[in-house]
């Protein structure tokens, strides 16, 4: 069975990471300068009529207030991205609450720093309750903003995070069901066409036995080539389908007749692999084996409305309860097989007539490469 390699986190996560920081580092530089120009603007310009006003000063000032919370905010950033994988309610409770203490950190340094650069006075200098809780209102808005901002960011990563996991995880189940339904096939298709080869050496034809053989080994060589594949288009399909016919062909000679009638532009559609072998297996076992006369095959393709539509059909009369239970061991596994491989529904249908059976398959069209 093919063995599925999962990448190492830490290289799944890069491209991941490389456009989180970029994200980060985007916004926390071009916000700082924002706030440094929205508080020069709303706050430092309307004092310039002042005749005490000290305009080096306050800017030294917003410059020393800005890098402050800079720093600050950086380090919330920090924090949010260590404690985002814990439960909802949690993270935003230690998110918010170290917000409050980041906050009254960046008010006393912004109120220290201006009592000390624009008044000259001590940085713990005649303060009240009144200003520092005005300048603290400020600050914990401006630190509960950053926070929601990163909070969002990083959890939102975090979702996309999970669901790129979860979409790898539900594409490699996919891909080994595929592979175990395709296993399927092998020992059902082995059995019979072992079988037949040793009837024909029973019946001492050894001529045909033999070209059989040299058919067999061609069809089980190129299948290997495309063994690690689930899926191909329908034109590899098309060719992997002439050569099992060829072996039938060695069986059964002029009685078995095959006609296709495919439209080009169905030949570049993706499909499971081997997923017409067991129908036409079906097809040639209860219909052309029942025959005393020649039997036809019919395989057609068309498109309908990016649909790709197939028909088998197969001459012979109707099918009694025991072809019916045969042949419905290859239509559950492609049913199954067209179920898993395309997330958007497939329909395979049945209709027998006093004339022969027809299967008919629809599944989306997805274009090969």
């Amino acid at each position: 069975m093919k063995a599925y390699v999962t990448e190492p986190p830490s290289l799944l996560e890069e491209p991941v990471l490389i456009h989180q920081n970029k994200q980060f580092w985007s916004l926390q530089i071009g916000g700082w300068i924002g706030y440094f120009f929205v508080v020069f603007v709303a706050i430092i310009r309307p004092q310039f009529a002042d005749a005490n006003f000290n305009l080096s000063a306050q800017l030294i000032n917003l410059a020393g207030e800005t890098l402050c919370g800079f720093v600050l905010s950086y380090f919330q950033w920090r924090l949010i991205g260590k404690i985002v994988h814990l439960p909802l309610k949690r993270t935003l409770l230690l998110s918010f609450a170290s917000a409050a203490v980041l906050g009254v950190v960046y008010n006393i340094f912004k109120l220290s720093c201006y009592k000390v650069i624009v008044y000259g006075q001590r940085w713990n200098e005649a303060w009240n309750m009144l200003e520092f809780g005005g300048w603290l209102l400020f600050s914990l808005t401006t630190m509960f903003a950053w926070t929601s901002i990163y909070f969002i960011m990083l959890y939102n990563n975090k979702l996309q995070k999970e669901h790129e996991m979860l979409l790898r995880a539900q594409t490699q189940a996919k891909e080994a069901q595929l592979q175990m339904l395709r296993y399927q096939l092998n020992p059902h298709f082995m059995f019979n066409t072992m079988n037949a080869i040793s009837t024909l050496i029973y019946k001492k034809d050894n001529e045909k036995a033999g070209e059989m053989l040299d058919q067999l080994c061609s069809f089980f060589r190129y299948s290997l080539m495309q063994n690690t594949q689930q899926k191909s288009t329908f034109a590899k399909e098309l060719e992997l389908l002439e050569l099992y016919l060829s072996i039938e062909k060695v069986r059964f000679g002029d009685k078995l007749n095959v006609t296709l009638d495919v439209d080009s532009n169905t030949l570049a559609a993706q499909v499971p692999t081997l997923f017409l072998q067991p129908i036409i297996e079906n097809a040639i076992k209860y219909g052309i084996e029942a025959r005393k006369q020649q039997g036809t095959i019919v395989i057609s393709a068309k498109l309908v409305d990016k649909t790709l539509d197939i028909t088998v059909f197969n001459e012979g009369s109707e099918q009694n309860e025991e072809q019916e239970s045969g042949f419905g061991i290859g239509l559950m596994n492609t049913k199954e097989r067209l179920k898993t491989m395309f997330n958007k529904p497939s329909t395979l249908k049945v209709k027998q007539t006093s004339t022969g059976t027809y299967v008919n398959i629809e599944v989306p069209y997805v274009g090969g490469t």
